[in-house]
């Protein structure tokens, strides 16, 4: 079975080159089975040029890549019967409805007639469009539309699945909604592979993040393992006004040892924060001294940081060929 694969993705220095642009350079990566690694990167840093050679729409330049142990060159009839592929844009008929676009997609993997129809019904039901079930996409808002691709990618249950950038353009709710889909394929045992440029969604859906610029994997690892990288923690104090606040700075400076801000608004202070056993100490010191807090959080370095830490700017005059 393919679940008894521990990688469901393995690549080793993958390699794609347009003209004398590289976009995908040496590349690799493993995922483990039944997680979620969302891919990270600017515009034309290589992840859509690194989904579609997993997907075996393009053939790689140098290197290996295999999907469940079948080479995505070698095997890749094998490799597309294990994936679905939800890209940027929704890859269905305008002038076809959401039923007959999903029994299209059904008859094209090799469903016969009767499974198709059904298998369209279920995904209808899932993803809350039988009610549209007979209109024409081209009266879809923009998340019915996403809705239905990731439905199609879905007409076979595939193992794996691969979102290049799938909540692009959606609204917040529709996105949260896009979120829970995910996370509910992930624990029936999919493995999917996220590109996408909303940190936030990478945060809150990935196992493991990995971050590419320029063609090369320039970072891995968990969230927390990447905030941690780029720098510590910070300890937030919300006071009562602008008066406690001058005088607790030099205060929670001889605790955290480093230089304190004073937030704009004068009544909140921000300090690096190294060592949580001093906490209660300094809060005993604050007190004493007159001044109370309102708040306390410890903030960790967010994944906008992470990302602007360790990528540059895109290459205004590369080009990946449309490739995000």
């Amino acid at each position: 079975m393919t679940t008894d694969y521990e990688w469901a993705i393995e690549t080793r220095g993958l390699t794609k080159q347009f003209g004398g642009f590289r976009a995908v350079d040496g590349v690799d990566l493993t995922v483990r089975t039944g997680t979620v690694c969302a891919v990270l990167g600017p515009n034309g840093a290589g992840k859509t040029t690194l989904v579609r050679m997993l997907a075996t729409l393009l053939r790689p330049d140098d290197g290996s890549a295999s999907v469940f142990g079948h080479d995505v060159v070698r095997d890749a009839t094998a490799v597309r019967s294990l994936i679905g592929v939800t890209g940027q844009y929704a890859s269905v008929d305008e002038d076809l409805t959401a039923t007959e676009n999903l029994i299209v997609f059904g008859r094209l993997l090799g469903l016969s007639r009767a499974r198709a129809r059904t298998r369209a019904a279920d995904l209808l039901d899932e993803f809350d469009l039988r009610e549209a079930s007979g209109r024409p996409l081209k009266h879809f808002s923009g998340g019915m539309r996403r809705r239905l691709d990731l439905a199609a990618s879905l007409i076979t249950n595939p193992p794996l699945l691969f979102l290049d950038e799938p909540t692009t353009g959606l609204d917040p709710r529709t996105r949260a909604r896009m979120w829970a889909t995910v996370e509910s394929l992930v624990s029936g045992g999919t493995t999917v592979l996220l590109t996408t440029q909303y940190l936030e969604e990478a945060d809150q859906l990935a196992d493991r993040i990995v971050v590419v610029d320029k063609g090369r994997l320039v970072a891995d690892g968990t969230a927390n393992d990447l905030k941690s990288a780029v720098g510590s923690s910070t300890l937030v104090l919300a006071l009562d006004d602008a008066e406690s606040a001058v005088r607790g700075a030099s205060i929670v400076e001889r605790f955290t040892g480093a230089g304190v801000e004073v937030a704009p608004d004068a009544r909140s202070l921000r300090s690096p924060f190294v060592d949580m056993t001093e906490v209660p100490e300094m809060l005993i010191a604050l007190r004493s001294a007159g001044i109370r807090v309102a708040e306390i959080a410890v903030q960790k370095p967010t994944l906008d940081q992470v990302f602007f830490a360790i990528t540059d700017l895109p290459d205004a005059t590369s080009s990946e060929e449309g490739a995000a």
